[in-house]
C-alpha cells in the first residue's frame, strides 16, 4: 500500500502525455494539465470531449471499464497512480468523486454517511457520530435533518441528496473530490447552494467539476481547461480563460459560435 504525503506541492494532480482508447475510440490525446491544490478547476468543452472520461482518470474509475487501454502518466501528489503495485481502492480513498446524478444509498441518511468508514473499520458509535456531524457540516447539510438522521435519505429532495452524497464522499477524509456535472439535474434554488457549498470547501480540499454551464464555470472556479474532441485545448486561470482566451477553438466556444 502506498502512502501519500500531504506536503507542500505545487500541483496535486498532473498528467503527463495521457491517452486513453475505449476499444479502437481514441478518447483522451496528450493530456497534460497541472492542478493547485486547493483551488476550483473546471472542465469545461462540448458533450463527448472528453471530459468525465479525463476525471475518471484520476481515481482510476476507468480501470472497471472493458476494453478501455491508458498510457501516460498520472501523478497524485508526485506519484504515478497507474503504477504497477499502487492500489486503486487507496487512491479512491483519498480522491473521491460526486456523480451527475444524486444517487444515496436506500437507507437511513446516518447509514448513508457511515456506510465508508464503517468499511474501513470503524465501528465505535462515538467515533461514527462524529464523522456523520463534520461530514453533514462541512457539505453544509447539518441544520436540515440533524433530526431525522434516521430517514431515509431517499425522503430528500435532489438537492439535498446530492449534498448527502458530497457528506458521504467527505466522510472517508479525502483531500480531492471530483464532481461530474453535480448540478445538471438540480433546479437553480439548489445549484446556488451547492456552488456556496464549492466555494467552501475548497478551503480544506482541492474541487475539480465537470460542467456543461459556462457561466457556473466562471463563478466557482479558479482554473479552467477547455477540451475538445479529447485534446487538451487551453488551461489557465478561469478570468482569462473567459475574458481573454489564447485560443481560437477556445474563443469560439466560450462566445457560443459552435458547441
Amino acid at each position: 500500500m502506498v502512502k501519500y504525503k500531504m506536503g507542500k506541492e505545487e500541483y496535486i494532480i498532473k498528467t503527463k502525455d495521457l491517452n486513453l482508447w475505449y476499444g479502437d475510440k481514441h478518447a483522451l490525446i496528450d493530456v497534460n494539465l497541472n492542478m493547485k491544490p486547493n483551488k476550483v478547476t473546471a472542465l469545461i468543452g462540448p458533450s463527448g470531449c472528453g471530459k468525465s472520461t479525463l476525471i475518471r482518470c484520476f481515481n482510476r474509475m476507468n480501470d472497471v471499464i472493458p476494453e478501455c487501454k491508458i498510457k501516460g502518466q498520472v501523478y497524485y501528489h508526485e506519484k504515478d497512480i497507474y503504477e504497477q503495485g499502487v492500489d486503486a481502492v487507496e487512491i479512491r480513498k483519498k480522491i473521491g468523486m460526486v456523480f451527475q446524478k444524486p444517487n444515496p444509498f436506500p437507507k437511513s441518511i446516518y447509514e448513508n454517511i457511515a456506510y465508508g468508514p464503517r468499511v474501513q473499520g470503524i465501528n465505535n458509535k462515538k467515533k461514527l457520530d462524529e464523522i456523520v456531524e463534520k461530514s453533514l457540516r462541512n457539505a453544509a447539510l447539518r441544520d436540515e435533518v440533524k433530526d431525522r438522521l434516521n430517514d431515509s435519505a431517499m425522503g430528500l429532495s435532489g438537492g439535498q441528496q446530492q449534498r448527502l452524497c458530497i457528506a458521504r464522499a467527505l466522510a472517508i477524509e479525502p483531500d480531492v473530490i471530483l464532481m461530474d456535472e453535480p448540478c445538471s439535474s438540480l433546479d437553480p434554488i439548489a445549484t446556488a447552494k451547492i456552488e456556496d457549498l464549492i466555494g467552501e470547501l475548497k478551503k480544506k480540499y482541492t474541487v475539480i467539476i465537470v460542467t456543461h454551464n459556462m457561466q457556473q464555470a466562471a463563478r466557482v472556479s479558479d482554473y479552467t481547461s477547455y477540451m475538445y474532441l479529447g485534446k487538451m485545448i487551453e488551461y489557465g486561470q478561469t478570468k482569462q480563460i473567459f475574458e481573454n482566451p489564447k485560443e481560437e477553438l477556445t474563443e469560439k466556444y466560450i462566445t457560443g459560435r459552435f458547441g
